[in-house]
C-alpha cells in the first residue's frame, strides 16, 4: 500500500471523528455566509478526487467568486455521506457527492437541493476481489462479507448487483467501512469483496492486482451531483452560476487533457499519475443542470432503499430541487 494513501486514509478517519462532534446547535447555513470586511464566505466541501480539487488547487474558483464579493473556505471529506452531514448541520454550503448520499441525507431531513450533475459513469465504480479469490461473479457473493462505505454510490451498486442475480440483501454480510479501513481490510483478507469508486478503485487495481467482478454498467448510473443547502441556493443563485461556469470550463480542459490533469492532480491529492490517468480516461464529462429525468432516476433509488429499510421513510426527491419548497 502506498504510504501517501495510508496517510490520507488516516486523516480521513480523524476528520470523520471531528465531524461527528457537529450538532444542530451550530450556527446553521444562514450564518455560514459571513460578513467579514464586506466580503461574504461560501463554505465548499470536496472529496479526494474531482473537478473541485482542481478548482481548489488552481484557485480559479476563488478568483471568480472574489469578483462577486465572496471568499471560499474549502473543507475536505472522506466521502459524500460525511460531506452531507456537514451540510445538514450548516458547516457546508455547497459540495459534490454521488447519487446515493443525497437520498440518505434527505431521509435525515438535511436541507439540501440538487443543483447540477455529471453524466452517468458506470465504469467509475465496481465490486472487486483479490486476484486469487475463488469468487468469480456476483452469484458467488452469497454468504460472503462485503466491505463498502454506507450511504455512498457503491451502496446502490451492491443492491442492484445482488438483485440482478436473485440474491437477497440479507443473504450477504455487509461491513460498513470508509475507504481507509476498507482498503486495509481488503488487503488483509478480512472482507471477501470490496465495493469502491475511483480513484480508490483504480489504485486497488494497479497496486494490488484487484480483480473486477462487476462494474455499474447496466446496474447503476453512478452520477456525480453538485448540491447546495436550500438557504444558500435560494439566496445566492448568481454564486451558483459562477460555480457552474467554472466547473464546466475546468472539466472541459480535463476531458481534453487527461495526462496533464493527472499530473496536476497527483501532488494535490497524493496519488500517482498512472492511477489518476486510469481514472480520468474512463470518466465521463458533461455537466448539466439537474433535469426531471435525473430526479426520476433518484426517486427510483429512494424507493428501493425504503423498500429495503435502508432509509426510515418514503421520500419525494422532487422536494429537494431548487424550485420546490
Amino acid at each position: 500500500m502506498k504510504l501517501r494513501l495510508l496517510l490520507f486514509l488516516t486523516f480521513s478517519t480523524i476528520l470523520a471523528f471531528v465531524m461527528s462532534g457537529c450538532n444542530s446547535s451550530s450556527s446553521g447555513a444562514e450564518q455560514n455566509v459571513l460578513e467579514e470586511n464586506n466580503e461574504k464566505t461560501i463554505h465548499i466541501g470536496y472529496q479526494k478526487f474531482g473537478t473541485l480539487n482542481i478548482l481548489k488547487a488552481n484557485k480559479s474558483l476563488d478568483e471568480a467568486l472574489e469578483k462577486v464579493g465572496y471568499s471560499v473556505k474549502w473543507t475536505e471529506f472522506p466521502a459524500g455521506p460525511q460531506l452531507l452531514e456537514a451540510l445538514n448541520v450548516g458547516s457546508v454550503d455547497f459540495g459534490h457527492t454521488g447519487e446515493a448520499p443525497p437520498i440518505f441525507a434527505q431521509a435525515a431531513d438535511a436541507p439540501l437541493v440538487y443543483f447540477a450533475n455529471e453524466p452517468s459513469n458506470p465504469k467509475g465504480e465496481a465490486i472487486i476481489v483479490q486476484e486469487n479469490s475463488p469468487i468469480k461473479n456476483i452469484k458467488d457473493l452469497k454468504g460472503k462479507k462485503i466491505g463498502l462505505n454506507k450511504g455512498s454510490n457503491v451502496h446502490y451498486l451492491l443492491v442492484k448487483a445482488l438483485e440482478k442475480e436473485g440474491i437477497k440483501y440479507e443473504e450477504i454480510e455487509t461491513a460498513f467501512l470508509p475507504p481507509a479501513d476498507a482498503r486495509a481490510a481488503f488487503e488483509k483478507g478480512d472482507i471477501d469483496a470490496w465495493v469502491i469508486w475511483d480513484p480508490f478503485l483504480a489504485d486497488a487495481e494497479l497496486s494490488t492486482n484487484a480483480r473486477i467482478i462487476a462494474d455499474a454498467t447496466d446496474l447503476a448510473a453512478n452520477r456525480e451531483f453538485f448540491l447546495s443547502s436550500r438557504t444558500f441556493a435560494e439566496g445566492n443563485p448568481d454564486v451558483l452560476d459562477v460555480i457552474y461556469d467554472e466547473v464546466k470550463r475546468t472539466e472541459k480542459w480535463v476531458s481534453e487533457n487527461p495526462k496533464e490533469a493527472a499530473a496536476f492532480l497527483s501532488p494535490q491529492i497524493g496519488m500517482d499519475v498512472e492511477t489518476l490517468e486510469l481514472t480520468l480516461n474512463r470518466r465521463t464529462f458533461g455537466l448539466e443542470k439537474v433535469t426531471q429525468e435525473v430526479i426520476n432516476d433518484q426517486q427510483k433509488i429512494a424507493d428501493q432503499f425504503y423498500e429495503l429499510k435502508l432509509i426510515p421513510k418514503e421520500l419525494k426527491v422532487e422536494e429537494a430541487t431548487i424550485h420546490s419548497k
